[in-house]
């Protein structure tokens, strides 16, 4: 997919009314230090546009930007971050979870574990709240690029046996650094925005 445009366009605290977007809407949830911001970056071949950080859980808002103003990426809050208060996490989690009821024009949800180590129980908590909520999560098994070839295939099943994934869920490695996944999660992406178009 080109991207011609790509800007944040709508930012959402705890607080804050979600707003009632026409065009479609692809989320992506994962924990606070999984690379989000790395994958967004990367999948708009953008260096900075969703902001990295050294200091896991600095994404406490849900960020909307809008591609090609033609769809929106949706950026959840990071969440299971230690240093960051209890109060708040639960705060953060009735946030993810009033999106996930409420948006009319979301799509699908893209669960980004990382690929080194088995999904955690927040991770099983939150690919059960996409489910429940009706949505069949992609998953994304980001930091590809460090571990070997061939741990891939066992570090798969692993994520799969722990988060009890659905049958034929599509898990999709990914690496920030070779953009290795890019063009598959695009490929996923243009099929739901533009295979809905066409119907």
């Amino acid at each position: 997919m080109v991207i011609k445009s790509a800007e944040l366009e709508c930012v959402c605290g705890i607080t804050s009314v979600l707003p009632d977007n026409e065009l479609p809407e692809i989320a992506f949830a994962g924990k606070s230090n999984v690379g989000k911001s790395s994958l967004i970056n990367g999948l708009l071949n953008r260096k900075s546009l969703a902001r990295t950080s050294s200091q896991p859980g600095k994404t406490q808002t849900i960020n909307f930007y809008n591609i090609n103003k033609e769809l929106y990426f949706v950026d959840l809050p990071g969440y299971g971050y230690a240093q960051v208060s209890l109060e708040i996490r639960a705060k953060w989690g009735k946030m993810i979870e009033r999106y996930l009821s409420s948006s009319k024009q979301l799509k699908k949800v893209f669960l980004l574990v990382d690929i080194r180590h088995a999904p955690s129980e927040n991770d099983c908590i939150m690919y059960n709240w996409i489910v429940d909520n009706g949505y069949e999560p992609i998953i994304i098994a980001t930091k590809l690029d460090k571990i070997k070839r061939s741990q891939l295939q066992k570090n798969i099943k692993i994520i799969k046996e722990k988060l009890s994934v659905l049958p034929n869920t599509k898990i999709i490695p990914f690496s920030a650094q070779t953009k290795q996944g890019r063009e598959e999660i695009w490929d996923v992406i243009s099929s739901i925005i533009y295979g809905e178009k066409e119907q």
